[in-house]
């Protein structure tokens, strides 16, 4: 199985570099799955509803996030419904999930930890 984990997305030229790179590279390396954190990808600060839709459409799987998820009012909502996943080791009450279960393209299971 190959999966292909993608550091820190940073603002407008982060997510020029990645959805120019992430199919392609998908694509030639056979990845299974793409893991990538996107908690800078707005600007430097946060994640938008746009922004999940567009590394999602370049074929992320699974959107990791920190400190920073938050700092765009949307990055909440994101984090709350499972788009984004926040650091799993964040204090009880804090909404959303660290963890998740991705399904590759062929079907098998892979467990996510996000931790900060």
């Amino acid at each position: 199985m190959r999966i292909l984990f993608v550091g820190d997305i940073v603002g407008k030229p982060g997510r020029r570099v990645a959805t120019a790179w992430i199919p392609r590279i998908r694509e030639e390396r056979d990845v299974d799955l793409v893991i990538a954190n996107g908690e800078n990808a707005a600007g430097g600060m946060g994640i938008t509803e746009k922004i999940v839709e567009e590394l999602t459409e370049v074929g992320v799987d699974v959107i990791t996030s920190g400190n920073h998820a938050w700092d765009k009012r949307e990055g909440v909502a994101l984090i709350e419904d499972g788009r984004v996943l926040r650091p799993a080791n964040y204090p009880s009450g804090v909404g959303g999930m660290g963890s998740a279960v991705a399904t590759t393209q062929a079907g098998e299971p892979v467990g996510v930890l996000n931790l900060q």
